[in-house]
């Protein structure tokens, strides 16, 4: 197994940088035990052009400022003012694409994570969910900015070799108010995987 480098998160293909996120493992260790799991979904957000993204026209809030940063650290948002939602920061500096993590399915320190979902056994509930994962992980806003390539929420390759065959791609999300670009199948699943199921 071995940690993603920064060099993994600037590439500029973000529709790239989404698929190859299937099958990687996203950790964090927030109270001193590892949390985490498989990603078994994706979606992309190409920045400026992309009017489903935050950063659409290139637009510069104090939320979305992280964005604009270097590849390979988070940003993490409230929707709905309740869900956490995790995103992994990509391309260079100056170009705010980013990925969500939609869904993960849990392999490492799964008492503490049934614990933070207040449930006693594992269902796709736990973590087969953009919100769910979040919650699960220990992830909230003020981890946005974090660097994952440290010690606090990570990534890692653990020689999960996902087949072109076995992606399944749709369109995003919850973004019909971004037209055409609404469409756009950006979001990838692992076919034939339990999202959130031990």
């Amino acid at each position: 197994m071995s940690k993603l480098l920064r060099e993994f998160y600037v590439r500029p293909n973000v529709v790239q940088i989404a698929k190859d996120l299937l099958g990687k493992y996203l950790l964090t260790r927030l109270e001193d035990t590892v949390t985490g799991g498989m990603i078994v979904e994706t979606e992309a957000y190409a920045g400026p052009e992309d009017r489903a993204s935050h950063a659409h026209n290139s637009r510069r809030t104090s939320r979305t400022e992280i964005m604009f940063h270097e590849g390979g650290v988070a940003y993490v948002y409230l929707c709905y003012g309740i869900h956490h939602l995790f995103n992994i920061v990509t391309n260079v500096e100056g170009i705010p694409h980013a990925v969500l993590i939609r869904a993960i399915e849990p392999t490492d320190g799964a008492e503490l994570m049934l614990r933070r979902r207040n449930m006693k056994e594992g269902s796709p509930k736990l973590s087969g969910g953009p919100g769910t994962l979040t919650q699960a992980l220990g992830i909230k806003t003020t981890h946005t900015q974090t660097d994952l390539t440290d010690e606090q929420i990570w990534l890692e390759d653990r020689g999960f070799l996902v087949p072109e065959d076995e992606i399944i791609a749709g369109p995003r999300v919850g973004v019909s108010y971004a037209g055409e670009d609404a469409e756009n199948p950006w979001r990838f699943q692992l076919k034939n995987r339990s999202n959130g199921v031990f």
